[in-house]
């Protein structure tokens, strides 16, 4: 028999203390990705223990790269490669596995990469990579399930993309470096971990301007060097954290936040009837748990991250009044929806938009994580749903939340984790 992970929740439980937010999964990623383009050591601090790190640890190793994790540390020595291919095995439990493919085709000519997979729900096509890379000089096939590319050195060139791209601007910032010339980056995209990535890049000698901005100018070097930073807070986490402290009438500091990275869900949070007061690393949030119904629509950085949609209509399912949510970055973006329902919430989708009408109160129920940010916002629902709710399939959290239930259980609820046997 085989078992898996569910977490438990009594939910009705007012919670208060502190919390400290881990380093940013969608940041360390690429960053380790980097240790690709210069051989040498690397030191890395602040990253948190996730399943997607691990695989990320699992793949560089695979690679040729020594790569060690402890303590929130990750230590990597970059100096043989034995091969440039990113197998198939490692890649289909993580999308972020393509960000070795910019690097090591950069610095190496060539890089042979699966086709990434790693998430439930939605098309999110590597075309603007492909597309991206085939315009700075690279060769590109697809057979078999794997992009295989070669360049014997990258070119630059003027990249306009038509819809900002995290993973593809990460992607062509990484292989423009070493490209010889200038590359310009149209378009591009400004969320945080983009300008953590740039700045680290910078440290390793890269030449980068237009940092935190859509125009990105970046002029090819001959070599880099190896670096070593401390990872960024992770954004989503505290947003949860903050919609967490919303939703139960809570009483939180969160530790560990750069404000301006959360600052448009303060601002709904506010506008939603919470009370939030910021200091420079540190936002305390107060709330009698009645909330507001408030509008959001998705849209990329600064706007309202699509990673809290699924956080946000569960905060909105037992608001007075009702809300509309409206996805803009992925247009399918809705397994919690039936999930949320299950527990008891009135809400109607129609394409990309739900219709949210708030409900006095949620009743625990049996319910399934379908992916990361949807297992966050069925926690959410759990903790004030009247009764017991289990949550299945809670690997999905472990890719993006750093042990979520001890510091949900540190700060008052009733939640746990138990086995359950895998039935297929």
């Amino acid at each position: 028999m085989i078992y898996m992970d569910k977490i438990v929740i009594l939910g009705g439980k007012n919670l208060k203390g502190v919390v400290e937010i881990s380093g940013s999964k969608n940041a360390v990623l690429p960053i380790m990705a980097c240790a690709l383009l210069a051989e040498g050591q690397y030191h890395l601090k602040s990253v948190p223990h996730l399943r997607d790190v691990r695989t990320m640890v699992k793949l560089l190793n695979s690679i040729g790269l020594t790569v060690q994790f402890n303590e929130n540390e990750v230590h990597i020595e970059s100096g043989h490669v034995a091969h440039y291919e990113a197998p198939y095995d490692l890649v289909k439990t993580m999308r972020a596995s393509i960000y070795v493919l910019g690097p090591m085709l950069s610095r190496f000519g060539e890089a042979k990469v699966s086709l990434p997979g790693g998430c439930a729900w939605g098309p999110r096509p590597v075309n603007l990579h492909i597309q991206g890379l085939e315009q700075l000089g690279a060769k590109i096939t697809i057979e078999n399930g794997y992009i295989h590319a070669k360049a014997k050195r990258l070119k630059g060139a003027r990249i306009l993309f038509n819809m900002p791209s995290v993973g593809a601007t990460g992607n062509l910032l990484m292989a423009a470096v070493l490209a010889k010339g200038t590359t310009v980056l149209e378009n591009a995209a400004q969320e945080p971990e983009i300008t953590a990535l740039a700045e680290f890049l910078v440290q390793m000698g890269a030449r980068i301007d237009g940092i935190g901005t859509s125009h990105l100018e970046i002029e090819g070097v001959d070599s880099l060097r190896p670096a070593s930073t401390a990872i960024i807070p992770d954004r989503i986490e505290a947003g949860t954290f903050l919609a967490v402290g919303h939703i139960v009438g809570g009483d939180i500091l969160i530790k560990n936040v750069i404000p301006d990275h959360v600052s448009k869900i303060t601002e709904k949070l506010i506008e939603a009837g919470a009370e939030i007061t910021e200091d420079s690393d540190q936002i305390h949030i107060k709330s009698n748990g009645v909330s507001k119904p408030v509008d959001i629509a998705t849209a990329v950085f600064p706007g309202f991250p699509t990673d809290m949609q699924a956080q946000w209509m569960a905060l909105m399912s037992t608001a007075k009044g009702s809300s509309v949510i409206t996805e803009n970055i992925y247009l399918d973006r809705f397994t919690h929806v039936a999930e949320l329902q299950r527990l008891g919430a009135d809400i109607r989708l129609d394409h990309n938009v739900a219709l949210v009408k708030g409900v006095k109160n949620l009743n625990g129920a049996p319910v399934m994580s379908t992916d990361l940010r949807a297992s966050a916002s069925l926690i959410m629902a759990g903790l004030i749903a009247k009764g017991r709710t289990d949550i299945s399939r809670v690997y999905h959290i472990d890719r993006g939340y750093e042990q979520i239930e001890a510091k949900l259980k540190n700060l008052g609820a009733e939640i746990w984790r138990e086995k359950e046997p895998l039935v297929t």
